[in-house]
């Protein structure tokens, strides 16, 4: 049965136009015009271009590199549509920037995603949707409702007729366990875990793998790559502990900073699955397989609109 939607406004910044322009045809739905400009001395204007007053409004921006820019985007266009009485605002936010900084490691630290949630209530935002949290207790931060999706599934669709035979699905640390299990039940394969010790913000220790992956493929998993260097270390694990030379990685967030491609030019990496939350930059990576969540987030957009549950996107 197709859902009846009222009408409702689209509304992008310029953190990944073409996962907007793809979520808008899936919707068939147009994006609404809106003009970002920026002044000599860099600051930010927004602009709405059509009316919003009473209509459920959706922003959609990813707050990727660069990250501070486009988080100031997402609240002047929220802050925008409050102003402009729209009845209200839902952000859908595929890549939630600053979500690492989700606990203090040391006293004198701020804790960067709880700041972003308070800035986020502050210009009106009613309602999130994002995907693949770093840290799942940051929807703690927040108070109002946020819908965490998860591209999982689709990346497990793209997998399953690509992986060879006993495949081991591994997280690359203690934190994405809970995510290798998901991978592990969708694709039928065992879970290894690699044991690290982070020594700062930008450096890791392997302690050791724990899980059979002798003489076995792997397939490792995250929520996303940056740098490539917890993979990088992720690899070198697996084949001292006697895995075979052939690795897979799977991430939903591919942030890919300068430097990434080299860290992950591995001849045993072949390769590498991420999804279009974050805008791809590297189109000449022939090992890069880029995977899109517009469905989804359509999906998400076209039942929120129609005030209709998300529950079977969860699944």
């Amino acid at each position: 049965m197709r859902i009846r939607i009222p009408p409702f406004s689209l509304f992008a910044g310029t953190g990944n136009p073409d996962l907007a322009a793809a979520v808008a045809r899936a919707l068939d739905h147009p994006v609404s015009p809106c003009t970002v400009e920026r002044f000599p001395d860099g600051e930010i204007s927004v602009h709405l271009d059509e009316p919003v007053r009473g209509h459920p409004v959706f922003v959609l921006q990813s707050t990727s590199p660069p990250v501070t820019e486009n988080l100031f985007q997402l609240l002047s266009l929220v802050d925008a549509c409050r102003r402009a009485a729209a009845g209200r605002v839902t952000a859908v936010v595929p890549y939630f920037g600053y979500a690492r900084s989700d606990k203090r490691h040391a006293r004198r630290e701020p804790i960067a995603a709880s700041m972003v949630a308070s800035l986020c209530q502050t210009v009106g935002l009613n309602h999130l949707v994002t995907l693949d949290l770093h840290a799942a207790q940051i929807e703690g931060f927040f108070h109002l409702p946020v819908d965490n999706l998860t591209a999982v599934p689709i990346l497990c669709d793209e997998l399953k007729h690509r992986l060879s035979p006993g495949t081991v699905v591994v997280s690359p640390d203690e934190g994405r366990v809970k995510m290798a299990g998901d991978f592990a039940q969708r694709l039928g394969a065992d879970v290894a875990v690699v044991h690290k010790q982070r020594k700062s913000g930008t450096e890791t220790k392997i302690i050791k793998v724990v899980g059979d992956v002798r003489d076995r493929p792997c397939l490792i998993i995250d929520d996303m790559i940056s740098t490539g260097g917890t993979i990088e270390r992720a690899i070198a694990a697996l084949l001292k502990s006697g895995a075979r030379p052939e690795i897979r990685v799977a991430a939903t967030h591919g942030v890919l900073v300068e430097g990434t491609r080299s860290a992950l030019s591995h001849p045993a990496l072949g390769e590498i699955y991420v999804t279009d939350t974050v805008a791809p930059h590297h189109r000449d990576w022939p090992q890069l397989k880029v995977i899109s969540v517009a469905p989804l987030l359509a999906a998400a957009i076209q039942r929120l609109a129609a005030r209709e549950s998300i529950g079977d996107l969860f699944q």
